[in-house]
C-alpha cells in the first residue's frame, strides 16, 4: 500500500489546527450529530498506546440527573479551590473564570484508563505502569484535535475528586479516571487561550535542556 503524502500546505494546516485548539468552556447547546460523536471515539482510538494496549474507556453521560450531580460536585470543588488561594487579587481572578460547561455542553464524556487491560499482554509497562495513563491522554489529545478540525470544542474539567466521580459513574473496578470532558460547539472562536486572554497565565516558550 502506498502511504499518503503530507505536503507543506497540509503541514501548515496541521500547525494551525494545533495553534487553534482550545480548552472550551462556553458551549452552544445545539446537539452533535451521533455520527460525529462516534467518529470522534473511533478516531481517538487510533492514538498510540504502550504495547498496543488501547487502555482508554469512554463513558458517555446521558442522565440529566447525573450531569447535574457532576456539575454540583465540580462547583463545590471549585469553591474549595478558590478558598485555598492566598493572594486576594489572584483569588478574585479565579472567581471570575468560567471553569466548566457541564450544564451547557451537549455531550459529557468521562475518560477512564483500564489499569490492567488484556490487550497488549503487558508489553512495555512492566517498569512504567503509568504509560497506560499516558496512552489514555494521547487518545484524549487525538480526540481534541480531530474535534477541532470539525469545529467541535472540547473542555477538560479537572477541578474534581476522582474517587467521587468514579463512584457516581459506577465503572468497573480497575478503571481509573483520567478526564471529564465537555464536548460541543463553542459559542465563538477564540484566537488565544481563555486563561491567557483573562491574564491568568501567558503561554511560555518551550524549555529545552541539553546534556
Amino acid at each position: 500500500m502506498t502511504p499518503p503524502v503530507f505536503d507543506a500546505a497540509f503541514a501548515e494546516q496541521l500547525t494551525q489546527l494545533i495553534r487553534w485548539r482550545r480548552d472550551v468552556r462556553h458551549f452552544d447547546r445545539r446537539p452533535l450529530a451521533p455520527t460525529d460523536l462516534q467518529w470522534l471515539f473511533e478516531t481517538a482510538a487510533l492514538a498510540p498506546s504502550v504495547g498496543h494496549s488501547q487502555p482508554w474507556r469512554f463513558v458517555r453521560i446521558r442522565s440529566v440527573g447525573l450531569r447535574e450531580a457532576l456539575a454540583a460536585h465540580v462547583d463545590t470543588a471549585s469553591t474549595a479551590a478558590a478558598a485555598s488561594i492566598a493572594d486576594a487579587d489572584r483569588r478574585a481572578r479565579y472567581a471570575g473564570l468560567k471553569l466548566h460547561g457541564l450544564r451547557e455542553a451537549p455531550e459529557i464524556v468521562a475518560v477512564f484508563c483500564d489499569d490492567d487491560p488484556v490487550a497488549g499482554h503487558g508489553l512495555g509497562r512492566a517498569t512504567m505502569a503509568e504509560t497506560l495513563r499516558y496512552s489514555t491522554v494521547m487518545a484524549i489529545h487525538t480526540l481534541w484535535l480531530v474535534a477541532r478540525s470539525r469545529g467541535i470544542g472540547v473542555g477538560w474539567v479537572s477541578i474534581l475528586d476522582p474517587d467521587t466521580v468514579t463512584a457516581m459513574l459506577t465503572t468497573p473496578s480497575g478503571w481509573s479516571l483520567v478526564a471529564l470532558l465537555c464536548i460541543g460547539y463553542p459559542t465563538a472562536p477564540a484566537a488565544e487561550p481563555e486563561l491567557e486572554h483573562r491574564q491568568w497565565q501567558a503561554r511560555e516558550a518551550p524549555r529545552i535542556v541539553e546534556r
